[in-house]
């Protein structure tokens, strides 16, 4: 099984020709008790702002800890965004807010990145007022971590890495870069309340963004916009088919937005 997740993974983000005509999968929400009176919603894409603490460490390896923020679920294959409020709103942002953890290490040469591994964790933030901290920018170990609000949040998802690639093109401005990366997905029991379709959901977490300028030296903050989007595991037959190319997103998002 390994051996077809990361052949799938790999698949995913080498397919870069497939990016503009990608057909997103869709998924359900069901925010139930977290946003009263809001009805269960379609949408197959989650955007979100990330911040990042990242240590370059001699001999080309880095360690990652990155915290993002859910900001807007979409829907239509990524073009249609969800509004949070009224009765058929998706009440993220509004009622309930959604973050996620990862923490990770891998090589670099070149402004080429290559994630060796990595651990998801994705939480729902039931009272919108969770704090965060990053650890001491000394740290080679920065890690995100929860410094207030959050006793009531409640764990959705885990993951760990299967594949992840990126590229940093400047050193100063916008739109400097992109990457992708491909985690298993486990829902906890609240979150098979939360993601209800399809059941069983999707065993890949599939994230694409966008870099600001920098160089790869010392322990960096970096932020951008990263979009999450689900897949099932292809069979080996399929995987060719996939069609969801992360880098292929972001390099599309990014053209887009110069």
């Amino acid at each position: 099984m390994k051996f077809t997740r990361l052949a799938a993974a790999t698949a995913m983000l080498m397919s870069v020709g497939f990016a503009n005509a990608a057909i997103l999968p869709d998924f359900t929400v069901t925010p139930g008790i977290y946003a009263l009176g809001k009805a269960p919603f379609v949408a197959d894409k989650i955007t979100g702002n990330y911040v990042e603490r990242v240590t370059f460490n001699s001999g080309g390896t880095f360690d990652v800890s990155i915290k993002w923020n859910a900001g807007q679920f979409v829907a239509n294959d990524g073009t249609s965004p969800l509004n949070a409020g009224g009765p058929l709103g998706t009440g993220l942002g509004n009622d309930y807010g959604m973050y996620a953890f990862f923490q990770g290490n891998g090589t670099f040469a070149s402004g080429n990145f290559t994630l060796a591994s990595g651990s998801l964790q994705l939480y729902l933030d039931r009272a919108l007022n969770t704090t965060f901290t990053a650890a001491s920018a000394q740290s080679s170990t920065a890690f995100w971590g929860v410094t207030g609000g959050g006793a009531d949040d409640l764990l959705l998802a885990t993951g760990s890495a299967l594949a992840g690639t990126g590229k940093v093109t400047c050193s100063v401005g916008n739109n400097c870069g992109s990457f992708g990366q491909v985690t298993t997905f486990s829902l906890t029991g609240v979150g098979s309340s939360f993601f209800t379709s399809p059941s069983p959901f999707y065993d890949l977490s599939l994230q694409s963004g966008q870099f600001n300028g920098f160089t790869p030296s010392g322990t960096l903050t970096l932020d951008g916009s990263l979009d999450v989007i689900f897949a099932k595991i292809p069979e080996p037959g399929s995987i060719a088919l996939v069609g969801l190319a992360l880098v292929g997103l972001g390099i599309a998002s990014r053209r887009k937005a110069k």
